[in-house]
């Protein structure tokens, strides 16, 4: 099973306040645990939404919002993508994880739809052209 790992924004990440060197350090090792149990698939932190824009959709209309953004218990601070067997098996990870901010903070764990979870909306069609986006992908991340 594929999971994102959410770390949530606060009041420093959105202020564009970097981590200490120890916590780099920490993350690191961290890191280098995920990799060599074969569970990192990716992961990188996020500039502040003061960087980013947001594009609302209204039927046909679109409309850009820049950043910053309010409210910042809904902002992502970064990510990773993991490849785990189980939810359980992703808590038991992020629950190993140095805490990413400098003081309390969530991290969120949501799974990733596979192909199956679609049923018969995801027609034949559609699975190969899913699978060979895949392979292509994986073409150009191996370059």
């Amino acid at each position: 099973m594929r999971v994102m790992i959410i770390i949530k924004a606060d009041q420093h990440s959105e202020a564009g306040e970097l981590p200490s060197e120890a916590l780099l350090t920490e993350m690191g090792r961290y890191n280098e645990e995920l990799v060599a149990a074969g569970i990192m698939q990716a992961g990188d932190g996020l500039h502040p939404t003061s960087r980013g824009a947001r594009v609302r959709f209204a039927g046909k209309e679109r409309s850009v919002i820049r950043g910053p953004f309010p409210d910042t218990g809904d902002l992502i601070a970064g990510f990773w993508l993991w490849q785990v067997k189980s939810l359980d098996e992703a808590i038991e990870w992020v629950k190993r994880c140095p805490n990413p901010m400098l003081g309390e903070t969530e991290v969120e764990i949501r799974p990733l739809f596979d192909m199956a979870d679609f049923g018969d909306a995801l027609t034949p069609e559609l699975r190969e052209q899913e699978q060979r986006l895949a392979s292509e992908l994986a073409a150009r991340n191996a370059q």
